[in-house]
């Protein structure tokens, strides 16, 4: 099983995107990282943790606590082809993706997407792996 995604995730540092709405709360955030964790079968305690400048939200950084959220310029994030850009997020915050950008640019070069955004109330996540 060794080829199987879920099981090289679990080998290699995950990244978790994470976008959310102004006042998401630390439940909401945590609900959508467990319903991931159980859905894709990843242990994210030890994961690194990346948004976008300006959303440096207190229910974010409450759910990941002890970990340290890193934020990256929206110009960054925008520069990263993702699979589910959405104008929406594109005009609030600068950037097509937030969860997957930040997941996929955090990751670094020959990153792989191994969580599609997944949206929660009031916050969506991604997660990705460094490349081999």
């Amino acid at each position: 099983m060794s080829g199987d995604s879920r099981s090289s995730a679990k080998r290699r540092a995950q990244v978790v995107g994470i976008g959310a709405r102004r006042g998401v709360s630390a439940a909401a955030v945590r609900a959508v990282l467990e319903q991931v964790a159980g859905e894709y079968g990843l242990d994210l305690r030890d994961a690194l943790f990346a948004s976008v400048e300006g959303k440096d939200e207190p229910g974010i950084r409450e759910a990941i606590a002890p970990a340290v959220l890193r934020l990256h310029p929206a110009p960054l994030l925008a520069a990263c082809v993702v699979p589910s850009p959405s104008g929406r997020v594109e005009e609030a915050v600068g950037t097509p993706s937030v969860a997957e950008a930040a997941a996929l640019v955090t990751a670094g070069a020959g990153a792989v997407l191994v969580v599609p955004k997944t949206r929660g109330d009031g916050v969506t996540v991604a997660v990705a792996v460094a490349g081999r």
